[in-house]
Order: structure tokens, then C-alpha cells, then sequence
């Protein structure tokens, strides 16, 4: 069966939308946003930003535990080189066990061997911090440059929705997060290019580095499935895995109990913050708020998989086949929305795949508004948990109340997101890439495609045109 998706749409989503067509002065002004140009200076402007939140910690805030909370300024890096044993010349995963997969724990060693000369072990730390935060920027490039080229060309300018979106700048230099945002948004560029290889070698990269790109070999199966491009998915997803073993396999030889520490950690470690599943625990919700461990453990992946099989359904029974963006999006949702831990870094997961699936200012604004509250309301948090008595007030902290209405308005505000993407999907018309004549600017092979298996959920409907029904 096919939803008459056709060579003209595939066409289309090289960039010649007949929107931008019809309003030449919009479409300059769209292109000069999108540029080379304007996409880097914005990364770098929001860098920028990104270390003058830090700039109190830097400045000696992360050496008190409660100041680097009240300057709102915690990352993971400059504590880690101590905590991972760098300052001391461990080697990561072979000298010390470290909580993160491979490519990080090389982020940190390559810096770690740079600074090792300085003597003063906090001045060592703080250039640990500053050589790390160039790494981070440079992928951030690399991150927000690969979601403009997936925007399709009259929509790269959507990009700056990733290098300036208030919760990016803030939650960027926490962690080594836009490592794996960079890998993962570049291997979604090669496949879009049709470089399909490629495109398996930086995903494969990206799981190295942060596990959850692992989560798009998922519906990008589902997608070839539709449009029976399985050999192309062989050949990515064996790409994937070559590269992954890469680098991956010589550390799991070496160091096996260095290498697990960070899945037996993954399936060990109870509700964390920002989780719904710590909310429940934290106010003794019957059933879910007392599990245990390995209960939660199976609770968490039971709600994850039954999503999965509705995203399933959605993706081989929807009137027209999703975009590849909005099946990524969905899917990383759905895992956030269902796992024991939700760090307010994880903006930076989410980011490129929100302004490619619904390039829509509404919905994206409560989303930051909310990511932005979130990301005040834990390290308050973290001052009330780590005080004894009223006096958390005194010095920065939040109750309960306060804290748990920013985590479900994070929650809401996803699943808001998600209800939104799911109506693009049944009803393309409303898709605002669909809507300019395009297919999908990120479908790669995919793109214009004719669908060869499609579920019939529901009544049997005339088949139209693919170009002629986002034109309605």
C-alpha cells in the first residue's frame, strides 16, 4: 500500500517551498538568520551566557556546597575531575570506575593530561573546567549547524532555537551532554544527505558518549519499515554498531568493572530528581511511591514500552508517514516522561528535536518557561534537603510544594509538546513542514518515498496525493 507520497514532495524538501516562494522579503530575512554566519555567532553568544552563569562557581562558589546552589551555577564538570580521580592521575574506567559512557570518560582524561602540569590542584580544576567548556562549544557548533541543515533551507533559522533558548544557556555546562547532542543531531544530518554509513558511525559515536541516541534506531526501523528501505537501516544501524564497538570494546577488555559502573549504576540508582516517579516516592503515592528498586526498574521500562507500542501504531498507521523528526522526538519524550532520573540538563537532549518536530513559538515558549523554572527550583531544592529545619528559607531554599509544581509543569509541559506533535502526525495538514509543499527535510531516503506497509486502523479512506493533502 502506499499514502501516494511522490518524487515532487521528495523534491520540495531540498528547500524550494513554495511559502518562502511567496514572500521573497521573508524568505531573505529567514536566510540570513539561517546562515553559516548568524548560527555560529549564536552559539557562541549563548557560550557566552552559558559561563557567566557558571562565572560564581568559577570563581570559587563550587568549592562550598550550599554556594554553588545559592549563585545557581552547579555543574558536574569541575567536582568530577576531582570525584573521577583525574586530579590525582587516574586513568578513567582502568584507574577509577566512572559513571559515564567511553567518549566521555576520553573528554575528561584528554583534559585531565592538559592540565596536569599546573600545580595548584584548584587552579587545575578550573582550567579542567575551561578546557572543557571550549569541547562543549565546539559540539554545540556542530549540534546546532546539523539541526539547520535538517530544518530544510528556508528553515534553518529554526536553529537558533536550540543556541539561544534560555534553558540551554542555562543547563549547557552542567555536563558533557552537548558531546552526544553534536554526534547525535550530525548523524541525523548524514542521514538526511544520504550517507547512510556515516550517518551510522556519529550515531554509534553518540551512544558512546550518551546512551539515549540508542532510543532513534527505534523509529527510524519503524520509518524504513513503511517505506521498505530496510537494506539502508541495515546498513546504518550496522554502522552504528561497528563505530560503538570502536570505541567501546578495547575499554570493555581493559577495565570490564571500569566500563559497567555505568550500567550496573543505570539499574541500581532509585527515583531520582526531576522524575515523576520521585515525586510519587517523595509524597508515598500507594504502589508506585513504595516500590522498590528493581520493581521501579520494571514499572519504569513497562510504561515505556507500552508507549512505544502506541508510537508503533502511530508510525505505520498514521494517513502519511511521520517525519523522522517527530518519531525522534516522541520517542525521547516518552523515555524522559517514563525514567527514574531527569536531569535539567537533558534540555539539551530535547532542544533540536523540539524546533524540528514543531517549529511553533507557542508551545516552545511554556516548554522553556517551564525548563527555566525547573532549573531554579532544583538547586533551591538541593538547599532545603541538604538544611535541617525551617532555616532552608534563610538561606535560598524552597518547600515541597514549590518544588514538585516546577517538576509536573516540566512534565506537562512535554507531554503538552507530545499531545501537539501526535495531531501533526494524524492530521499533516496542520504540520507547519508539511504545510510549505515539503515531505521531510530530515527523511534522507525516506523523503518522498511511496509507502510500501501501512496498518489500517481505521475506516478505509480514498487515497490522495501527499502534496495535494498538506495542501489543504
Amino acid at each position: 500500500m502506499t499514502d501516494g507520497d511522490t518524487g515532487p514532495a521528495g523534491h520540495q524538501a531540498a528547500g524550494h517551498e513554495p511559502e518562502a516562494a511567496q514572500r521573497p522579503g521573508a524568505a531573505r530575512l529567514a536566510l540570513l538568520a539561517g546562515s553559516g554566519t548568524a548560527l555560529v555567532t549564536a552559539v557562541l553568544l549563548g557560550s557566552g551566557l552559558s559561563l557567566a552563569n557558571k562565572w560564581a562557581c568559577r570563581a570559587g562558589a563550587w568549592n562550598g556546597y550550599l554556594s554553588q546552589f545559592q549563585a545557581h551555577c552547579y555543574t558536574d564538570i569541575y567536582p568530577l575531575y576531582f570525584g573521577e580521580g583525574l586530579s590525582s592521575g587516574k586513568v578513567p574506567y582502568a584507574g577509577h570506575p566512572v559513571e559515564y559512557p567511553v567518549l566521555i570518560g576520553g573528554a575528561m582524561q584528554l583534559a585531565g593530561w592538559l592540565v596536569h602540569p599546573i600545580g595548584n590542584p584548584y587552579i587545575r580544576g578550573r582550567e579542567f573546567f575551561d578546557l572543557t567548556i571550549v569541547l562543549l562549544t565546539v559540539f554545540a557548533v556542530v549540534g546546532v549547524v546539523a539541526t539547520a541543515y535538517l530544518a530544510g533551507r528556508s528553515r534553518r533559522w529554526t536553529a537558533l532555537g536550540v543556541a539561544l533558548a534560555p534553558a540551554v544557556i542555562l543547563a549547557a555546562f552542567i555536563n558533557w551532554d552537548l558531546i552526544a547532542m553534536g554526534l547525535a543531531m550530525a548523524g541525523m544530518a548524514a542521514w538526511a544527505a544520504r550517507r547512510g554509513v556515516l550517518a551510522g558511525v556519529l550515531l554509534g559515536l553518540a551512544v558512546a558518549t550518551k546512551f539515549y541516541p540508542l532510543l532513534f534506531f527505534g523509529p527510524l526501523l519503524l520509518l524504513c519499515l513503511r517505506a521498505g528501505r530496510m537494506r539502508e537501516f541495515g546498513v546504518t544501524l550496522g554502522s552504528a554498531a561497528a563505530a560503538w564497538l570502536v570505541v567501546d570494546l578495547p575499554v570493555m577488555i581493559a577495565a570490564p568493572a571500569g566500563w559497567a559502573r555505568f550500567y550496573r549504576l543505570s539499574d541500581t540508582r532509585s527515583a531520582d530528581w526531576g522524575s515523576i516517579w520521585y515525586f510519587f516516592e517523595t509524597e508515598h503515592w500507594p504502589g508506585v511511591g513504595t516500590a522498590s528498586v528493581s520493581t521501579l526498574n520494571v514499572i519504569s521500562a513497562a510504561v515505556f514500552g507500552v508507549v512505544c507500542v502506541l508510537i508503533v501504531l502511530l508510525s505505520l498507521g498514521a494517513p502519511r508517514r511521520p517525519r523522522v523528526a517527530q518519531l525522534f522526538f516522541l520517542t525521547l519524550a516518552t523515555f524522559l516522561l517514563s525514567t527514574k532520573v531527569w536531569s535539567p540538563q537533558y534540555v539539551v537532549w530535547l532542544a533540536p528535536l523540539v524546533v524540528l518536530a514543531r517549529p511553533r513559538l507557542g508551545a516552545y515558549l511554556v516548554w522553556q518557561v517551564a525548563e527555566v523554572g525547573y532549573f531554579f527550583a532544583i538547586w533551591a531544592y538541593l538547599i532545603t534537603v541538604s538544611v535541617a529545619g525551617p532555616s532552608f528559607i534563610g538561606v535560598g531554599g524552597i518547600g515541597t510544594g514549590l518544588y514538585f509544581a516546577a517538576l509536573i509543569a516540566r512534565f506537562a509541559s512535554v507531554l503538552l509538546l507530545c499531545g501537539l506533535v501526535v495531531r501533526d502526525i494524524l492530521h499533516p495538514a496542520g504540520d507547519v513542514v508539511r504545510a510549505g509543499g515539503a515531505d521531510d527535510p530530515a527523511g534522507g531516503i525516506l523523503s518522498g518515498a511511496p509507502d510500501r506497509l501501512v496498518l489500517r486502523l481505521g475506516p478505509r479512506r480514498s487515497r490522495q496525493p501527499a502534496a495535494a493533502a498538506s495542501a489543504r
